[in-house]
């Protein structure tokens, strides 16, 4: 039987009761008398000191574990928390001929957020591409193209600010998260490493910045090679580019057995798009709930080459908080898309 942790009120009542027996009988302990005071400071104490067991007890197991301690779990199984990445990507500036702009110059976001250029940048024809990265780690120093930096310090026949050019500024993800870290402790625990493993190549991708689920494919392109693909749920797009496609490569590259050439590769996007009528009651409110359930849908089912049935998006929609009935109009059957290719969330079109 699980032990229950007792409530404060029970503590003070079970020791007043004790203290009834022991040195008064059967009177009763009045609130402000001594006894009273006792039994009420030492069921504090008490209390404070089942918290502490009980907080401990939920340290014994990693799934009940806080953070520090399901680290300190995770580094016992040699699975690290993933680190935040930076955002890198390139900005336009326009100035005369000639002019320099040095590596280490900063430019502010309007909110403040600081970016750095990581190499000597010429104007030639009038203008120049600088290559930048975030200061600081995470999805924040992600950037829409068209956006504008202003520089810090001002440059000499340089514009006093620069564009992002049409790539945008993109790789920033944030620190892994506690369930994400969680669940790859599970699968390392649940399924150790077979020496090159379907699930092994599987844990190796997840365990880079960024990637939140990965497939792998046996003989990918006939004996002795593997394909991996994968996803970065929090970037968007969530199809890796080839920057991130290669740095998984070489992070393969270096856990693979010596027999085995592994094949990291993107695949390609296939939005699935909905149609949806007579939704009840067809506020926004109702319109924004359905779509955060079909995107959701998309997250916990696509799967490159995969299919995603027909009655999941009709529950999907069906449990959208606020929402009372719908007709699908498309798709009308299961969604089954072609290898190499991943379902994402597409539009969906009201009537």
């Amino acid at each position: 039987m699980a032990f229950s942790r007792p409530t404060l009120n029970g503590l003070i009542e079970r020791i007043n009761t004790d203290l009834a027996s022991r040195v008064v009988g059967r009177s009763a302990i009045l609130r402000r008398s001594v006894l009273g005071v006792l039994a009420r400071v030492l069921g504090g104490a008490s209390h404070l000191l089942h918290g502490h067991l009980d907080y401990n007890a939920r340290q014994v197991l990693p799934d009940t574990a806080d953070a520090e301690h399901l680290e300190r779990w995770s580094s016992i199984w040699g699975v690290g928390r993933t680190p935040a990445s930076f955002a890198r990507g390139n900005a336009r500036v326009s100035g005369s001929e000639g002019g320099v702009i040095a590596a280490g110059v900063i430019l502010q976001r309007d909110d403040g957020a600081e970016y750095i250029t990581t190499a000597e940048a010429t104007i030639t024809d009038g203008s120049a591409l600088l290559p930048l990265e975030a200061s600081a780690a995470g999805l924040d120093g992600n950037l829409d193209p068209g956006v504008t930096l202003a520089f810090l310090s001002p440059i000499a026949g340089i514009e006093s600010s620069a564009t992002v050019d049409d790539a945008g500024i993109t790789g920033g993800t944030d620190v892994e998260t506690d369930p994400r870290l969680l669940e790859r402790l599970l699968k390392r625990m649940q399924e150790p490493p077979h020496g090159g493993a379907d699930f092994d190549y599987e844990q190796w991708a997840l365990a880079q910045p960024g990637v939140t689920r990965a497939w792998v494919y046996p003989r990918y392109l006939g004996a002795g090679t593997v394909g991996v693909t994968f996803v970065c749920d929090d970037l968007d797009p969530i199809i890796p580019d080839e920057a991130r496609v290669a740095s998984m490569q070489s992070a393969l590259d270096e856990v693979r057995p010596v027999t085995a050439e592994v094949v990291a590769f993107a695949s390609a996007a296939d939005p699935l798009d909905f149609v949806i009528a007579g939704l009840t009651p067809g506020t926004q409110a109702v319109r924004d709930a359905v779509a955060a359930e079909l995107a959701d849908l998309i997250t916990r089912e696509a799967e490159p080459g995969g299919t995603i049935l027909i009655s999941h998006i009709r529950e999907a929609i069906s449990i959208a908080a606020g929402e009372n009935d719908h007709r699908l109009i498309s798709p009308c059957a299961n969604v089954t898309h072609g290898n190499g290719r991943m379902p994402i969330m597409g539009t969906i079109s009201w009537q």
